[in-house]
């Protein structure tokens, strides 16, 4: 199959939908102060098999995107239309996700006490939040009496040994990866079945993390 024929299996209405949904979440991070910069990436899964994802180009400012910012690529990380825009470094993290975990939307922010936090617990691998009401936004967990450990990754560089070491975790069903990591100060990557529920996932997560950053503090 060739690029032009994959690329004319997704419905543009569904390609358009995504974009705009990912325009929206884009405007909410920034304005949260969680993609500042040009910073963070986005995506949204149209094809599993075989599979394609609508990635953030990369170098965007998060508040000014539109449906043009956007590449759709294969289960390879490369851009399945000619002449696309360059997509994220960290693009192979994405593929990762949608295919080792099923994620159908993926949101990559860098949030103060995200960074602040990996770097704290970045010696220990792992950041716990237990306790709080807020962990119920997370999906099958029903009561705030719980434990939730969330992977602290190495900032490498190297894109293709971490989506490799990511995964390998994700495949042996590691908790500490089943609702999101953090790169030590670096930012947080979390996912869901739709953009949505990821959008719940990260709101959650990032509350939980101020929380605990504020406890330290205090």
């Amino acid at each position: 199959m060739d690029s032009a024929t994959a690329a004319a299996e997704i419905s543009p209405a569904a390609r358009l939908a995504a974009a705009e949904g990912l325009v929206a979440i884009g405007a909410q991070m920034h304005a949260a102060g969680w993609s500042r910069a040009t910073s963070s990436n986005y995506s949204v899964r149209l094809s599993a098999d075989p599979l394609r994802l609508l990635v953030t180009a990369s170098g965007k400012h998060k508040d000014r995107l539109t449906t043009d910012d956007f590449v759709l690529i294969d289960e390879s990380g490369g851009a399945v239309e000619p002449d696309a825009l360059k997509s994220s470094a960290e693009t192979m993290l994405h593929v990762v996700l949608a295919r080792d975990a099923g994620a159908g939307a993926i949101v990559h922010t860098h949030s103060v006490w995200g960074t602040l936090l990996s770097d704290i617990h970045g010696p220990e691998g792992v950041v716990t939040l237990a306790g709080y009401e807020m962990l119920k936004a997370l999906p099958g967990i029903k009561t705030h009496d719980t434990a939730v450990d969330i992977a602290i990754f190495p900032n490498t560089q190297d894109i293709d040994a971490l989506a490799a070491e990511l995964s390998d975790r994700l495949k042996a069903g590691d908790d500490a990866v089943r609702y999101g990591f953090l790169i030590n100060k670096h930012g947080l990557y979390t996912w869901a079945d739709q953009l949505d529920s990821a959008r719940a996932c990260v709101e959650a997560l990032e509350f939980l993390f101020e929380c605990e950053g504020r406890r330290l503090k205090l």
